[in-house]
């Protein structure tokens, strides 16, 4: 699995999006949407090693979190959280999380949370889900169960001319 992000801009809606997948690397193959779990015993590996292991045209799975927009000075962000269990025969987590008026920061925390958050829930991590992303952070890496979060998020502001901006994270499966 890798990860990667990207960010497009065209006067079509449509042409943004492929334009953000071009940024990103993987315009070039038939993308096929999963849902938000990690396989056991995955590698994660660079997405320049991951991309020579995808043959163009080819049917490649991926966790994608996509957001665009027309309206001038827009900012809005795309984001892929992570969270992988320490044992590594268990299964971790993904979320998409698309958001207006976040930074990389903001939706990317928001990301890691809803990723870890899910993780732990499975784990049997006891913690209150209302509390903010560092103090669950904190009792998430306590427990000794969940081994690494993060995230790739991309963020983009629409110009003002109005032309769609599209920005995209992924995690992409190489099979």
């Amino acid at each position: 699995m890798f990860f990667t992000k990207g960010v497009g801009k065209a006067k079509a809606k449509l042409a943004a999006f492929e334009a953000a997948l071009r940024d990103a690397g993987i315009e070039k193959f038939n993308l096929v949407r999963v849902s938000s779990i990690v396989p056991p015993n995955v590698s994660v590996v660079t997405k320049e090693a991951g991309l020579q292991e995808l043959k163009p045209g080819g049917v490649t799975f991926l966790v994608l979190s996509r957001i665009e927009s027309n309206e001038p000075n827009r900012l809005m962000a795309a984001s892929i959280g992570v969270a992988l269990p320490k044992d590594a025969q268990q299964y971790g987590y993904l979320s998409e999380y698309e958001a207006h008026g976040e930074n990389d920061q903001i939706a990317g925390g928001k990301a890691e949370d809803l990723a870890a958050t899910m993780l732990a829930s499975t784990l049997g991590i006891e913690f209150d889900a209302n509390s903010e992303w560092d103090e669950k952070e904190q009792v998430f890496k306590m427990s000794n169960k969940i081994v690494k979060t993060s995230d790739v998020t991309q963020s983009a502001v629409v110009g003002k001319d109005g032309m769609w901006t599209c920005a995209v994270a992924a995690a992409v499966f190489i099979l």
